[in-house]
């Protein structure tokens, strides 16, 4: 796996990382243990290469890191959250298609 554009995010740097980021932010909050989560990490990792330098991709282990999904109201997984300027501007829940989350990341971008 290609991840190295994808940066791991835990509720310790959540804030700093993701609210505090100059550019938008797709947040997959995942777990290990979720099969249709391992099924749409590809398509996270492939959109995180196509956007570098535009929008940054991070990855929340739901299991590792309880508080920020919880704060955010998060029940079921996989859930892609959209973030610009420290706010949601999106979400998806779901082992969607690739178009889905790259439409959302379109209107963030362009």
């Amino acid at each position: 796996m290609a991840d190295d554009k994808v940066i791991h995010v835990t509720d310790a740097d959540f804030e700093t990382t993701v609210l505090g980021a100059d550019l938008p932010v797709l947040v997959d909050f995942w777990a290990s243990w979720c099969g249709p989560c391992r099924a749409i990490a590809p398509v996270v990792e492939e959109l995180a290469s196509e956007y570098d330098g535009k929008v940054i991709v991070a990855k929340m282990n739901v299991d590792e890191s309880p508080a920020t999904p919880g704060k955010y109201g998060i029940r079921a997984i996989p859930t892609l959250i959209l973030f610009k300027d420290g706010q949601v501007v999106d979400q998806i829940t779901g082992a969607v298609g690739k178009a889905l989350i790259e439409a959302a990341l379109t209107k963030v971008t362009s």
